[in-house]
This record gives C-alpha cells, sequence and structure tokens, in this order.
C-alpha cells in the first residue's frame, strides 16, 4: 500500500509548446459513445492515456509526448465539446465529470484497450476520478492533478467557507461567459485560478486554445444539469495506485481536495511540484513528466 507522502520536486518554469509538432503525430478521429473525438498518439508500450483540463484540448499535452512517448504507447484526446470535436454552449458542459469518465471508458473501448495508466489535470482529473471508481479494472494506474472534485469538501472542516471564497473568485467570470463577453470572461477566469496577471502572462497559442473551448465553459454556465459531486465513497472503489500532484503555489482549494483524496484512496502517493501553480503540467513539465514516468515505473 503506499502512504500519502508530500514531497518537492524542483519545477523548470517552461513555456508550453501547445502547437509544436507532436513528434509526427497526426490528429486522428474516433466515433465513441453517440460522438466523435479527437487524438493524437505517439509511442509504443502500454497506454497512457492523457486527459486535458478545462479550456483545453489534446493540445494542452503536446510538450509531454515526447518524453513519455520513449517507453510508452501515450495517447492525448480532446473531450467532448472541446476543439477540435464540435463545441456549443449546448453542448455538454466541462464540469460534467460523470458523463466524461463515460466517455473516457467508450474511448477506450474503442480503442481496444482493455486498461490503461491515466494521465488527468484538472475537471479531467475529475473525470477520471469517475472513470476510475465506475471502472475499475481499466486503470493500471491514477495519476491526477489538483482535480475540481470540490464535492469532497462537503462536511470536511471548514469546507464551507473555502467553496463560498472560491466560489465568489469566479462570479464575474461566470457572469461574462453568461452574457457572451467571452474574451472578458477568458481574462477574468485565468486570474482568479492563477491570481492577478496569469492571463497576461500565457503565450498566444494558451490564449487561443482558451478560446478554442470556451463554449464548454458558457455550457457550464448556462446548463441546468446538476453538476456531479464526487464522494469519499466513490474514492474508496478506486483500486489502482495512484499518484496525487499538487502545485506549491496553488490556491488553498486545490490542496483542501488533496487532502481528502489522501484521506479516501485506497492507495495514494502525494507530490507537491515546486514553484507550479495549479496548471502544474504546463508551468513544470520537466518536474511533472519526471514524477509521471517514476510512478509508472514503479508499479
Amino acid at each position: 500500500m503506499h502512504f500519502g507522502i508530500k514531497a518537492l520536486i524542483p519545477g523548470l518554469l517552461v513555456v508550453p509548446l501547445y502547437f509544436a509538432p507532436a513528434i509526427g503525430a497526426e490528429v486522428r478521429q474516433l466515433s465513441a459513445n453517440g460522438t466523435q473525438f479527437a487524438y493524437v498518439e505517439a509511442g509504443r508500450g502500454d497506454p497512457v492515456v492523457l486527459v486535458h483540463g478545462g479550456f483545453q484540448d489534446y493540445r494542452f499535452w503536446t510538450a509531454h509526448l515526447p518524453a513519455l512517448a520513449k517507453a510508452y504507447r501515450v495517447i492525448a484526446y480532446s473531450r467532448q465539446n472541446h476543439f477540435p470535436n464540435s463545441t456549443s454552449r449546448d453542448g455538454l458542459p466541462d464540469g460534467a465529470a460523470d458523463a466524461h469518465g463515460e466517455d473516457l471508458a467508450a474511448f477506450l473501448t474503442e480503442l481496444g484497450i482493455k486498461s490503461a495508466h491515466i494521465v488527468a489535470h484538472s475537471s479531467g482529473a475529475h473525470a477520471a476520478l469517475f472513470f476510475a471508481a465506475n471502472h475499475p479494472d481499466m486503470v493500471r494506474t491514477l495519476i491526477i492533478n489538483e482535480p475540481t472534485a470540490t464535492g469532497l469538501l462537503a462536511g470536511a472542516p471548514g469546507g464551507a467557507e473555502t467553496l463560498k471564497d472560491w466560489n465568489a473568485r469566479f462570479a464575474s467570470a461566470r457572469e461574462a461567459a453568461r452574457t457572451g463577453e467571452i474574451d472578458a470572461g477568458l481574462r477574468l477566469f485565468a486570474d482568479a485560478v492563477g491570481g492577478p496577471g496569469t492571463y497576461d502572462r500565457r503565450s498566444e497559442g494558451e490564449h487561443k486554445m482558451m478560446a478554442d473551448n470556451a463554449l464548454s465553459y458558457v455550457a457550464d454556465q448556462i446548463t441546468t444539469r446538476p453538476r456531479p459531486v464526487f464522494t469519499c465513497d466513490m474514492a474508496k472503489r478506486i483500486s489502482a495506485p495512484t499518484l496525487v500532484t499538487n502545485g506549491e503555489r496553488s490556491p488553498e482549494i486545490f490542496h483542501r481536495v488533496v487532502d481528502e483524496l489522501e484521506r479516501c484512496l485506497p492507495q495514494r502517493t502525494r507530490v507537491v511540484i515546486s514553484g507550479a501553480s495549479h496548471t502544474v503540467p504546463a508551468e513544470a513539465s520537466q518536474a511533472y513528466d519526471e514524477a509521471v514516468l517514476a510512478f509508472i515505473a514503479s508499479h
């Protein structure tokens, strides 16, 4: 059994190469669960599947493919209602983690993959938690960075106050999305997650990727679909060895969520990436890849 071990890994701050060629990987299309998914893959060996977060798509992982593909068959796909798949304000919300988790199961099944190492970020990690709880036999290892599984804070000491403060940070971004002020909403969202100036520090490629995936966030704000709640009991159903990562400088809420996962997951290791905030795979790509590869190799 793996216990909750906190470690600091020196982070190398880099500019993500979202639009760099993915070592010759072509964008492919696959139909699963009644929808089309775009994906790229590289390398050979045991499958490693990469699941992006909100305002992102398969391009989020471009800089990671060369390192991971040296030893594994690496697949990065775009979740439903994310670029270059069809997108719509009436489509599946980014926060519909239960549905995105079932999409992942169908996607793997269509590829003929019975089980895989799952590497996921933010709202994609939230979806990966639902996937791993509902399809434990399909997961070899689970590696999740700061999932947006805020339902875990319900009943936790101070959880209600943490959630209230967090929701207040996003009030302006949500209102901008609801009223169609997309450009303003992108800036407000980025700065709410990473602090003032975060949007301006991001590259043009990051800005474009956020804009390409904005309608999934709009869908989140206008949907009547109940937001799924991931619970401690669900986490206890995840049998795979799990690595949970935090950014050293990430907002408190993500550390609180990981505290709860550390308490609930049967097999878990916790790593804090030095110098990084929430978007750990982008801000500290070398340190993140080293942590991922070491964890997979040890299991």
